[in-house]
């Protein structure tokens, strides 16, 4: 089994501040393992719930105006 990742170790992989996190355990956003006060991530399951938040590629094409 992987390490579990700490709040400071996620904040760190996902370039957001721990109290970005913290937040986010409060409201239920993340995946989370509690044990006890501790609070601790699972790598796989956090790179799976990135996965599912990654918004659709837009078309490289633009849109063309007819302007008349």
């Amino acid at each position: 089994m992987d390490r579990l990742l700490t709040v400071d170790d996620l904040a760190e992989w996902l370039q957001v501040k721990p109290r970005t996190i913290y937040q986010w355990v409060h409201e239920g956003y993340i995946p989370v393992i509690k044990l006890g006060a501790l609070v601790r991530f699972d790598r796989a399951s956090i790179l799976a719930w990135v996965k599912k938040r990654e918004a659709p590629r837009r078309s490289s094409k633009r849109l063309e105006m007819d302007i008349n």
